[in-house]
């Protein structure tokens, strides 16, 4: 079974093995970030065409006899202040990834920050008020560089208040971590109530919370 530091301390947390134990499958987790990404995106990019543009109803000239090239619009595209040919339109991005291709992109986000190490545990009744100096100090003496990713509960907000300031560090809640968020961390601070959570959804279990309790 693997296992993960707890950090500012000597003790380790065993993980489950079948959401951090897996095998990873880089194409899955490729089109699964893609979806994500995708999703995150407005589509809200809009240009105007020749018959959107106000104004060009009139001929700028007439057909013949000018010595210039026939013109029926002064809002036509080859015109400056005319329209946009093939421009931008609001759209969707999203694409469907399957429930259970998900959870096997979570799995092998997780199980990548198992086997290199990068996983951490973090104790969160260290946390008893608000210390942004504190987490500053507990990731100092945690070897390693990169981006940190600091997973939570809903109910560990002190937590997430000590780290959310601090450069280079992101704070979620565990139940809305996407797996471009994990992936793309190069390191993985979670507790251990969030690693629960992160198991449950990994393999499918219902998360319970204390609203649902």
């Amino acid at each position: 079974m693997a296992s993960a530091p707890i950090l500012g301390g000597s003790k380790k947390v065993g993980l489950d093995d079948e959401a951090f134990g897996a095998r990873f499958n880089g194409p899955l987790v490729h089109e699964t970030v893609r979806a994500e990404l995708n999703a995150r995106r407005q589509g809200t990019a809009s240009t105007k065409t020749r018959g959107l543009v106000r104004g060009g109803g009139t001929k700028p000239w007439r057909q013949k006899g000018t010595g210039r090239a026939r013109a029926g619009s002064s809002r036509s595209p080859i015109w400056t202040g005319g329209g946009t040919i093939f421009g931008p339109q609001p759209r969707h991005y999203t694409f469907k990834v399957n429930r259970k291709e998900r959870r096997a992109a979570l799995r092998s986000a997780l199980s990548v920050h198992a086997e290199r190490g990068s996983l951490a545990v973090l104790d969160v009744a260290a946390f008893q008020t608000p210390s942004t100096k504190q987490a500053a100090g507990l990731l100092a003496d945690w070897p390693g560089g990169g981006t940190v990713l600091v997973l939570v509960t809903a109910e560990q907000a002190l937590v997430a208040r000590s780290f959310r300031n601090l450069q280079r560090v992101d704070v979620l809640p565990s139940t809305e971590a996407g797996i471009a968020d994990i992936i793309g961390a190069a390191r993985l601070l979670a507790s251990e109530d969030a690693l629960t959570e992160l198991a449950a959804r990994a393999k499918g279990e219902r998360v319970e919370t204390e609203e649902t309790a």
